[in-house]
């Protein structure tokens, strides 16, 4: 338990990754996107001599990692976005009778989180399945993962922007909490390159694709090395800043069907400006809830969009820059992969802590959206 003796009774007793083994790099990011901007100049050049046209800018791998710390990204397809022509993935649609796209990402996380657990998919009785954007409205996504993984039991979505993964997990927590469920699957796949704006120099080496999942089980039947959940903590504050208007109501405004903002987009600097100091804050509270210093979080697991936003919230609550362990990146290899990123980071960055160790992992982004929950290794 805590110092404060408070605990879900619950623990995440396994965590898997999936992702795509298609890679883009920041150098073929670029050349597509500046073969565009050069095309587009030229295609206004008497607009741009005129005054009446702003020059596009042209972007760099440089650009890109200082902006950002992402050097490449996985990607469902690369064909797309790095043809200049297009700037959109190429994705065929499946028929009815096969499994959804994001259903099979999230089944192939589930699976190693499961292995990892120890457990079989007929031990499944509950799936939540949360994502920034879901590839269809129903039937659930995560019904047709419970069904490929052959559990039984209740399984819903759910969309909360940058938190869906956060809040997924604290859902499977109160489930097995209240005695609803004995094996909770918390899915996140994350096919962000559909709605990437490929064609926008401020953000079209933002996403890459992946998909994350972690079981929750009572306290009891966990093994050692499981995490014990302590806490979990949650917060919503109205934001515009960070915006995708994409739904089913785009065919009817004919006008605006294919408009820029139905797809991501966000003012990037108020969003920095606004979420630094938010998140500190948020975490440090859920802390004190707890009776936990944060010098005392042994792993901070930060959501993955900005290593600079990452360093300086996990500045603010220990005092000084963090170690590359203690607030650990995936933004090289994987790129920002929306609501996943702070549960891939606790996949493949908890095996080393010692038993007792503290560590938070927490999200925050778009809605404006925050989840944490307080982990403790068994």
């Amino acid at each position: 338990m805590s110092k404060a003796g408070s605990t879900t009774g619950t623990a995440i007793t396994g965590s898997g990754v999936w992702h795509p083994e298609t890679v883009i790099t920041n150098a073929e990011l670029c050349d597509a996107f500046n073969v565009w901007v050069r095309r587009e100049n030229e295609a206004h050049a008497a607009e741009i001599a005129a005054g009446t046209f702003t020059p596009l800018r042209e972007s760099t791998p440089e650009f890109i990692e200082k902006a950002s710390g992402i050097k490449q990204r996985y990607v469902a397809d690369k064909t797309g976005p790095l043809d200049p022509d297009r700037l959109v993935p190429n994705i065929p649609d499946r028929s009815d009778d096969q499994i959804a796209l994001q259903a099979e990402w999230g089944v192939h996380a589930a699976q190693r989180a499961l292995a990892q657990a120890g457990r079989d998919g007929k031990d499944v009785d509950y799936v939540v399945l949360g994502t920034s954007n879901l590839q269809r409205l129903y039937p659930a996504l995560a019904i047709e993962v419970l069904d490929a993984l052959g559990g039984s039991g209740s399984a819903f979505d759910l969309a909360l922007g940058c938190s869906s993964a956060t809040m997924a997990i604290t859902l499977a927590v109160e489930a097995v909490q209240l005695g609803k469920a004995k094996c909770a699957v918390a899915v996140t796949p994350e096919l962000t390159t559909g709605f990437l704006n490929f064609r926008d120099r401020d953000s079209h080496f933002i996403f890459g694709d992946a998909s994350v999942a972690v079981v929750v089980e009572p306290l009891a039947a966990a093994r050692p090395g499981s995490y014990e959940v302590i806490s979990t903590h949650a917060m919503a504050r109205f934001s515009s800043n960070i915006r995708n208007n994409g739904g089913y109501l785009n065919r009817c405004d004919p006008a605006r069907q294919f408009a820029d903002d139905k797809l991501f987009y966000q003012q990037g600097r108020r969003v920095f400006k606004d979420v630094v100091p938010m998140a500190a804050r948020f975490i440090a509270e859920h802390l004190a809830k707890a009776g936990v210093a944060p010098t005392e979080i042994a792993r901070f697991w930060l959501h993955q969009a900005n290593s600079n936003m990452n360093d300086l919230i996990a500045q603010r609550l220990i005092g000084r820059p963090p170690t590359a362990l203690e607030a650990p990146l995936i933004l090289e290899e994987y790129a920002n992969t929306a609501s996943a990123g702070s549960a891939i980071a606790f996949s493949k960055y908890n095996d080393d802590l010692p038993k007792g160790a503290y560590g938070i992992m927490a999200s925050f982004g778009a809605g404006y959206s925050l989840g944490s929950l307080l982990l403790r290794r068994l």
